[in-house]
C-alpha cells in the first residue's frame, strides 16, 4: 500500500518520500539529513531518487544519499547534474518495481527550461511548476511556456493528488483573493488552508479540480482574472504574464 510522507526541509521546503512496506523512493531531496533521519526512524530502504529540476533547494542532498544507498537517480535529460543519473524526458516511463508504481514523465519548461513533473496512480510530483494556488516563479523560461506547462497539468484528472515541494499555499491564496475575490471555492480554501496549517499539518497535497477552482494561473480566462489583469481583451498567456508579473511584487 503506498504511503507518500511529507519531510519538511529548509524554510518551507517538502521532499516526498513514498513508502510501501520497506522499500521508499524520495523526490526532490534538498536536504540528505532529513530523509536519513526519516528511512532510518521507518526502518526504509532507498531504492530511488526522483528529480524534477536543478536548483539546489531539490538536489543537495543527493551525493549524501548516494553515499550510503547505491540507488538510481532519475532526473531531466534537458538539465546538467554532477551525479550519475538516468535522464528523462517528455513520454518517458520511470518503473519503481518495488512501489509496484510506474510514472509518466511530463516535461513543464517554465521555472527552470527542463523541468519535469512526474505523474501515475493519479498522483502528480510537480517540483516548482504548479503550487497550491500558484504556480513557479519564471527563472528561466518564458510565460508562453510555463502557460503551456500548466496546461498540461489542468488536463489531467481533477481527481490527481498534486504533490508540489514549497509551502506557499497561503500566501498564494491570499495574492488568488485579490485577483478573484467573488470566487466562493477560494474563499472556503482560504479557511481551510489556515486550520490545516494552525494545527500543525501541510497544506498539500492538493488536487487537479481544486487547483482548477482557485488558482488564478490556471483561470486566466475567467471574466474576473481578465479584469484584475487589466487586459479584459487580451488572451490568456497575456493575461497569465500579467498576473504572474504582480505575484512577483506581492
Amino acid at each position: 500500500m503506498l504511503d507518500i510522507i511529507p519531510i519538511p526541509a529548509f524554510r518551507d521546503n517538502y521532499i516526498w518520500l513514498l513508502r510501501d512496506g520497506s522499500h521508499a523512493v524520495v523526490v526532490d531531496p534538498g536536504d540528505a539529513a532529513p530523509v536519513i533521519e526519516r528511512l532510518d526512524k521507518l526502518s526504509l530502504e532507498l531504492d530511488a531518487i526522483l528529480i524534477t529540476h536543478h536548483h539546489s533547494d531539490h538536489i543537495g542532498g543527493v551525493h549524501d544519499l548516494l553515499h550510503r544507498w547505491q540507488v538510481p537517480v532519475y532526473a531531466p535529460k534537458r538539465e546538467q547534474y554532477n551525479f550519475p543519473h538516468h535522464a528523462v524526458e517528455e513520454s518517458s516511463i520511470v518503473l519503481l518495481d518495488a512501489l509496484n508504481l510506474e510514472l509518466a514523465v511530463i516535461e513543464v519548461p517554465g521555472h527552470t527550461l527542463g523541468h519535469v513533473a512526474y505523474y501515475g496512480a493519479n498522483k502528480l510530483f510537480c517540483g516548482d511548476t504548479l503550487f497550491g494556488a500558484g504556480c513557479g516563479r519564471l527563472f528561466e523560461g518564458t510565460p508562453q511556456q510555463m502557460y503551456n506547462s500548466l496546461q498540461k497539468l489542468a488536463v489531467l484528472p481533477p481527481e490527481t493528488a498534486v504533490y508540489c515541494t514549497h509551502e506557499y499555499t497561503e500566501h498564494n491564496l491570499a495574492f488568488a483573493s485579490r485577483i478573484d475575490p467573488a470566487n466562493t471555492a477560494l474563499a472556503q480554501r482560504k479557511i481551510t488552508a489556515a486550520q490545516t496549517r494552525l494545527a500543525g499539518h501541510p497544506t498539500l497535497p492538493s488536487t487537479i479540480g481544486l487547483e482548477l477552482a482557485t488558482n488564478p494561473f490556471l483561470r486566466c480566462e475567467t471574466d474576473a482574472v481578465r479584469h484584475a489583469s487589466g487586459l479584459e481583451n487580451a488572451g490568456p498567456v497575456a493575461v497569465f504574464t500579467a498576473i504572474r508579473e504582480m505575484r512577483n511584487h506581492y
